[in-house]
């Protein structure tokens, strides 16, 4: 997704010369058509992320609308307290854009992972979290997020091209239409590619709808909600359940009165075995692999 968010800039930086994009010193081989677009709007805050994120506060206090580009942990984790407390609280137009979100390190280990940046984020006020789960959603994404003005988190991964006939709904998109369902995915992030993997299955095909989470904190439709009552509903993310897609969800779907018959989650699980590897390894070992996936629907065709 690092090609399409670069054009994008590119085309959001040309149209406002309002947008400044600092750099933690990552982005190199990726960023440098940005450089060359935005000029001196364009800023290497070097390894200092907190520093980075109290400047763009500043910078967004003078009119600016600022995005903060590094990987995802270093653009979360190391300038939460500025975040929370320099952006969040005031309502200031700084966009975090972390990229490789999940296990998408791999290798480099879990300083290099973000299996819990959702959680800490969309749990602050003010702020919203953006999460394609297919490359040629990151432009729209970032139109959404500068025509807001508000605290963002973009959540970068990897991803191919959104299914034809996808239909937006709250903060989710129908990607998978079945017209005899007994059952749902909700599904965050990429990850969502496996489960169409999984559904390739003959046993499978045709027998579930299949949607994504575009943003945290959630807004489901009370049509949206009713609609998976009653019937088996499985969540797929590449983030701990805790503070993320599938706490989130469960409590909505409880506080709407719309139960399913039964609730499946799966997520990362951070290192069970205290072992490294590369993101696939990672998914398989948490069950987020589309052998995994296609094994609960599975179950669930024989629950449904």
């Amino acid at each position: 997704m690092r090609k399409e968010f670069a054009a994008a800039i590119e085309r959001i930086a040309q149209e406002d010369d309002k947008i400044v994009f600092i750099t933690g010193d990552l982005g190199y081989n990726a960023l440098e058509s940005v450089v060359d677009v935005l000029g001196p709007r364009f800023i290497n805050a070097g390894v200092a992320e907190q520093n980075m994120v109290g400047v763009a506060a500043g910078m967004a206090y003078r009119g600016y609308k600022v995005f903060c580009y590094s990987i995802a942990p270093f653009a979360v984790y190391r300038c939460l307290e500025q975040f929370r407390n320099d952006v969040c609280l005031h309502k200031m137009p700084v966009f975090l854009v972390g990229n490789g979100g999940g296990y998408g390190y791999g290798i480099m280990g879990s300083t290099h992972h973000a299996i819990e940046d959702l959680a800490c984020l969309s749990s602050l006020q003010n702020v919203n979290t953006y999460i394609p789960a297919f490359a040629d959603e990151v432009s729209p994404m970032l139109d959404q997020i500068v025509a807001e003005a508000r605290p963002a988190y973009l959540r970068l991964g990897a991803g191919g091209k959104t299914p034809d006939d996808a239909e937006r709904i709250g903060t989710f998109k129908h990607i998978v239409h079945s017209h005899d369902s007994i059952g749902t995915v909700v599904a965050l992030g990429p990850v969502a590619g496996h489960v169409l993997t999984a559904l390739q299955d003959e046993l499978l095909t045709g027998q579930f709808d299949v949607y994504t989470a575009t943003n945290l904190p959630l807004d489901v439709p009370n049509e949206l909600a009713h609609r998976w009552a009653g019937k088996p509903l499985l969540v797929v993310e590449e983030h701990v359940s805790i503070g993320g897609l599938a706490q989130q969800l469960s409590v909505q779907l409880l506080t709407k009165g719309a139960v399913p018959s039964h609730f499946t989650s799966l997520s990362a699980q951070g290192y069970p075995n205290g072992l490294y590897g590369d993101q696939q390894y990672h998914q398989q070992l948490s069950g987020l692999d589309p052998a995994n996936i296609a094994h609960h629907l599975s179950s669930l065709l024989i629950a449904g």
